[in-house]
């Protein structure tokens, strides 16, 4: 169990250090003129973006890319699921690991900036997915043990996303952009040395589970229609949310009042405080569910999705209003701070949840597709925040805020306006499920 929560603490040290550099990188150096022309593959890769997403801009350029970086992050470990049942898990991931090393070592050459992109990709692929079923499958389906690890292995999640801005972005900034991406490489090569130290202990076939119950039927469609309502809702939600990683830096790095007690704050810090951010909100928000439950009071698991958009896009509306207040002047830096606790609110709200409801609530044997729809809601999700970035710069910073808010507020206007029918679709026996 150590050995894949390590290795899932250092794909997840790689990601987040890569989300809070890459678009920094590319707007400060990669895209300006004399370096963008010698980018491999650049001359076709540029207009087979702008053909779908029309003409860009070198900073709107950036974000897209952001945007599909993240995409493809949760879109391909789908495939990588379907290469590790078939070919093993154990060898999947050491290959995985060994290409994402590739990667990003050759984020240190400007040069080769897109195939260094597409081996992270391909790598975390086939590593994201296949480390979570081990972790499954070391525990009987009905071994009490499970939940915990499960909790250890996300903890490490959290853990990998908030030191890697620190350390990355930190060496990125300050010392040079290859320092941030380098030490993200060694850090990778350490999981690969951790992994294979572990290779005689861990699960060498596949997860796959075998059937129980009967396919999806006619029957099912009210119920599968209200989960593709709960998936657009979570597009919509992760349109917003995945702007933290992509365009929010921009925002931090021209309109934040980073100094204090005489120092300045990089700008990757504050994607270190959105993780703790949620460490810190966690234990508060289940102790107030706990203290609802007690008093039958809790929501169910609709509403809080549904509270959770609102809040989020309330904690947007409050960027807006920092803008708006501020005028010409820079943002003060506690508002930034505030952002990140309600954000966290809002996360806890929705993410966890619409996962457990989508579970509980999918057909027979249709679980696992469920999920997958969902990890390509927030692969659209990604890319759309993507596309509405280019807006950045082009209409106020406040309106950029208020149109974010705009969409994941009308997610959880739905959820609440149909809560009902929604629930007797979903034909959720819990009484926490309205």
């Amino acid at each position: 169990m150590a050995f894949l929560v390590a290795t899932e603490g250092f794909e997840r040290f790689s990601y987040y250090g890569m989300q809070a550099l890459l678009v920094l990188y590319m707007t400060g150096h990669l895209l300006k003129p004399g370096v963008i022309d010698h980018i491999v593959g650049f001359s076709t890769f540029r207009p087979a973006v702008e053909s779908v997403f029309g003409r860009l801009t070198n900073q709107a350029l950036a974000t897209v890319i952001v945007g599909l970086y993240g995409g493809g992050v949760y879109a391909a470990p789908i495939l990588g699921s379907l290469i590790g049942d078939r070919i093993g898990r154990r060898g999947t991931v050491t290959v995985g690991l060994a290409i994402m090393v590739c990667g990003h070592f050759l984020m240190a050459f400007e040069t080769m900036f897109l195939v260094a992109l597409a081996c992270l990709l391909v790598g975390s692929g086939l590593l994201k997915g296949n480390v979570a079923a081990q972790v499954g499958a070391l525990y009987a389906p009905t071994d009490s043990r499970l939940d915990q690890a499960y909790s250890i292995f996300y903890m490490a999640i959290n853990i990998g996303a908030f030191f890697s801005p620190l350390a990355c972005g930190t060496l990125g900034e300050v010392y040079g952009w290859h320092y941030g991406f380098t030490v993200a490489g060694i850090v990778m090569l350490a999981g690969l040395g951790v992994y294979l130290s572990g290779w005689r202990y861990l699960p060498a076939g596949s997860a796959k589970a075998r059937a129980v119950g009967p396919a999806p039927g006619r029957a099912d469609l009210p119920r599968l229609a209200a989960m593709g309502v709960l998936i657009l809702v979570a597009a919509l939600y992760w349109t917003s949310a995945l702007q933290i990683g992509n365009t929010y830096n921009l925002w931090v790095r021209d309109r934040l009042d980073r100094s204090a007690f005489g120092l300045t704050a990089p700008v990757t810090w504050f994607q270190s405080v959105d993780s703790i951010g949620v460490v810190i909100v966690a234990p508060a928000v289940i102790g107030f569910w706990r203290w609802q439950a007690a008093r039958h009071r809790e929501p169910g698991d609709l509403s809080k999705v549904a509270w959770g958009c609102l809040i989020f896009a309330a904690t947007l509306l409050w960027l807006g209003l920092g803008e708006l207040l501020a005028g010409h002047a820079k943002v003060p830096l506690l508002w930034a701070l505030a952002f990140h606790l309600f954000t966290a609110l809002g996360y806890l709200y929705f993410a966890p949840v619409i996962v457990a409801l989508l579970s509980r609530a999918a057909p027979a044997n249709a679980t696992g597709a469920v999920i997958s729809i969902y990890y390509l809601a927030i692969c659209a999700g990604s890319i759309a925040s993507g596309w509405l970035s280019r807006f950045y710069g082009v209409v106020g910073d406040a309106e950029f805020w208020a149109i974010h808010a705009a969409l994941t507020a009308s997610g959880g206007i739905v959820l609440l306006l149909f809560r009902r029918p929604l629930t007797k679709a979903l034909a959720i026996s819990s009484p926490m499920a309205a």
